[in-house]
């Protein structure tokens, strides 16, 4: 389980949220909404441990992140907001890199599987850079697949997506969380998938 527990954050002299409390357990799906600007990337980076609250902490199974280090980001992927696709490489080239960044070496099967569960195949040698917008963020998106993070936690992965690519996004995150995995997502568009356990907050409020 996953447990935010009076979380604050600032950007400047501004406070975007404060007694910010909720958990996330395993097969649990948490939607955090919100207008630009009322600090969803933030707290998205504070759960990964890319930033730091002005108040409260982060627990995961029961122990504050930054005390877990490795072992926690070792349990968890972040898709941003930005893909992370280096142009000059291929989409193969770009997900067997950061699936071995994070300990895990994809064969060619394997890698190749993933592109076409992704829509990618035809693709998948084509330099990156040739990829429409809505291609990169399949890419971008295809390293959940990659890892064996139990925790997902994405930034606006419906954007640049066509209707296809949002069914994909949608039917990927459903089988993960009901595989007993967790997903935590920033978004400002309505994800259509069925799950047990559904939450949602909204930053605004």
């Amino acid at each position: 389980m996953l447990e935010v527990i009076n979380l604050g954050c600032a950007r400047g002299e501004r406070k975007l949220f404060g007694g910010l409390n909720f958990s996330v357990p395993a097969g649990g799906f948490f939607e955090v909404i919100g207008p630009n600007g009322s600090g969803k990337t933030s707290l998205l980076r504070i759960i990964c441990g890319l930033m730091s609250p002005i108040e409260g902490e982060v627990r995961f199974k029961g122990k504050n992140i930054r005390r877990l280090g490795e072992e926690y980001f070792n349990t968890m992927a972040y898709v941003a907001h930005q893909n992370g696709v280096k142009d000059e490489l291929s989409p193969f080239e770009n997900l067997c890199i950061s699936a071995g960044i994070v300990g895990n070496q994809l064969s060619h099967r394997e890698a190749a599987t993933i592109l076409e569960r992704v829509g990618l195949r035809k693709q998948q040698n084509l330099p990156a850079r040739l990829l429409s917008a809505g291609q990169r963020r399949r890419l971008g998106l295809s390293r959940l697949l990659a890892g064996k993070a139990t925790l997902w936690i994405m930034d606006e992965p419906l954007s640049s997506l066509d209707v296809e690519g949002m069914a994909l996004v949608g039917a990927l995150i459903g089988a993960h969380v009901n595989g007993g995995g967790m997903a935590i997502v920033a978004t400002h568009q309505e994800l259509n998938l069925t799950v047990g356990l559904r939450q949602r907050i909204d930053l605004a409020r």
